[in-house]
């Protein structure tokens, strides 16, 4: 599954590991209503890394959770629907906006192999200082390079190189960003 090969979506193991995400981002939201320091501890069990200051706005939807990684210092706004049956790799400093997913799996476009619930997925990584306006959809296999922004309801069905702008649907950069390094 995590190598991207077809795999049976109802296997046993992989239930239980969703369950388990499940378990773990309800206890996170219940928590969270007492404080986001009390709700810490459940989140980190959740996610497969945590970084130092990063802040995740609840509620959040997550197959495994385990294969998902929230850089240092980044702020994810509420309903973040994360499909992480590939790894997802959120850099540090990153803005995610509210109602953003990202979605790792994909299905055969021919009918007989969805028949059998096979299924399979990509990677998404999002780089350093990545700003995603809200209701941003990330596809399969798609990286975007640090410091870029994709602009509030863009799909983004292609990599996005760093410093730049896009937006649209499909997205399509529409400016460069200064290095300000």
């Amino acid at each position: 599954m995590l190598a991207g090969d077809l795999y049976i979506a109802d296997d046993p193991e992989i239930a239980r590991r969703a369950q388990r995400a499940v378990r773990l981002a309800d206890a996170y939201h219940r928590a969270f209503v007492q404080g986001a320091a009390a709700a810490r501890g459940y989140l980190a069990e959740l996610l497969g890394h945590l970084g130092e200051d990063a802040f995740v706005r609840p509620p959040l939807f997550v197959d495994y959770g385990e294969h998902l990684s929230v850089g240092a210092r980044t702020f994810v706004n509420c309903n973040l629907t994360a499909l992480d049956v590939a790894p997802i790799t959120i850099g540090a400093d990153c803005q995610i906006g509210p109602s953003v997913q990202l979605l790792t799996p994909t299905h055969p476009i021919e009918p007989r192999p969805r028949r059998d619930k096979l299924e399979a997925a990509r990677p998404i990584t999002l780089g350093d200082n990545v700003w995603l306006g809200g209701g941003v959809i990330v596809c399969p296999g798609v990286t975007i390079g640090a410091n870029s922004v994709i602009g509030a309801g863009a799909v983004v069905t292609r990599d996005i190189p760093a410093n730049v702008v896009a937006v649209g649907n499909p997205a399509r950069v529409t400016r460069t960003l200064p290095d300000d390094q």
